[in-house]
């Protein structure tokens, strides 16, 4: 793309001020701008809507398999996620863009040290509970782990030092997760130096088009794999490729299944997974208004009492609709430097939207949902923050609780 193509694709948007400051760059910052601009999807910006989620349709509690449900079949379920492991029809997906900043460590959040007296890494944990399931199959599964543009040389080498945790270095694909332009409360793109757009991953939404796009995604229909497990890196009790969990959705023959636990409160910082307008939808703890959020049944449970953890189980076939069918981007309101008047900017205060696609999106192109319910104290330490709720402290006591050695 030269320089006329580029204007002339800004005009059409609207956005011409991406070179505003093109005659001071050298030839290289020129070429990275151009290219830049080539690879940007404007329909993103397009239809990116200051209102959010929109309204709510009708809301129904979804039919789970409880725990107890599941403990009856158990033998049954695994038989049926143990062939299917064998028989190389599953893979695992690794959400590892995220860094571990508000844990007080720079590196990516998988890397980041929740051992006591010995190193154990996030993606330690994990790998761990991975070589339970490989033990019990016979079988190792492909993982592809995603990273972003900030840590993926970083995660790369962290799992080069550890050996891979272990697991065969050939089942192991990483790949980088797509990049959003971001831009202000008008929609006008905003730049992070004179010659470089402010660009951020598109949200965990964007995991299956990332991988396609990437070499990694090249396996999925050479290998044969016919379902993805997708988690992500904040749960240090994840169980991946769980063969209760695949050999359930198998036998239900849901398009997809999501793992959840019942919530401790109304107001429980979870995603509830509820039908919506008939349909399998997720709905996030701040779109849930309180009067439903609290409603009971007779006996006394949350009436939406199912909250997702972020672990799915998805058919590779039913994901590739979702590709054709556009999601909707959610606009995330967040303080991004950005220059200003030929100034570089931090703001203390949110000044524009960066763009995403969720994966709870995805559930709704799904056609059906199956929930399974899992232990919470078996399944479900989130590591968000240094101290408190879902914290480094909370997921140690889980873990030893579980029998790991910190």
């Amino acid at each position: 793309m030269n320089y006329s193509e580029a204007l002339g694709l800004l005009r059409e948007h609207g956005q011409e001020h991406v070179l505003r400051y093109y005659g001071e760059l050298d030839e290289g910052e020129r070429k990275a701008l151009l290219a830049q601009i080539a690879s940007i999807n404007f329909s993103e910006l397009d239809v990116a809507s200051h209102g959010g989620r929109g309204a709510l349709g009708e809301l129904s509690p979804v039919p789970a398999l409880t725990c107890g449900q599941v403990d009856e079949r158990r033998a049954e379920f695994e038989e049926a996620g143990i062939a299917a492991i064998r028989a190389g029809k599953v893979g695992a997906v690794l959400l590892a863009g995220g860094q571990g900043t508000r844990l007080g460590s720079e590196g990516p959040k998988g890397a980041f040290d929740i051992g006591v007296t010995r190193p154990l890494s996030v993606f330690g944990c994990q790998f761990a509970n991975i070589a339970e399931v490989t033990a019990r199959a016979g079988a190792y599964f492909h993982v592809f782990v995603m990273t972003s543009l900030l840590n993926c040389a970083q995660t790369e080498e962290f799992f080069k030092e550890n050996g891979f945790f272990g697991y065969p270095e050939d089942k192991i694909h990483f790949f980088v997760q797509d990049m959003a332009p971001a831009c202000d409360v008008d929609g006008k793109i905003l730049l992070e130096s004179k010659g470089k757009i402010c660009m951020s991953p598109n949200g965990n939404g964007g995991w299956y088009s990332s991988l396609v796009r990437s070499a990694a995604g090249e396996v999925i229909p050479r290998e044969g794999i016919e379902w993805l497990n997708v988690y992500s890196v904040d749960n240090v009790l994840q169980r991946i490729c769980d063969p209760v969990f695949i050999g359930a959705t198998l036998k239900d023959g849901c398009n997809c299944s999501a793992k959840v636990v019942k919530k401790v409160a109304p107001d429980e910082k979870v995603g509830v997974l509820c039908m919506e307008n008939g349909s399998p939808a997720i709905v996030e703890y701040y779109e849930m208004p309180p009067e439903i959020a609290s409603l009971r049944r007779p006996d006394g449970e949350l009436l939406f009492a199912y909250g997702v953890i972020l672990n799915y189980l998805f058919k590779v076939e039913k994901l590739n609709f979702t590709l054709e069918k556009k999601l909707p981007v959610h606009l995330s309101f967040k303080k991004i430097p950005h220059i200003e008047n030929g100034v570089f900017v931090t703001p203390e205060q949110p000044n524009g939207y960066k763009l995403e696609y969720l994966v709870l999106d995805m559930i709704k192109l799904m056609g059906n949902c199956l929930a399974v319910e899992v232990v919470r104290e078996r399944e479900f330490a989130p590591v968000k923050n240094r101290t408190g709720v879902d914290s480094v402290e909370s997921a140690r006591a889980l873990l030893e609780k579980n029998g790991v050695k910190l």
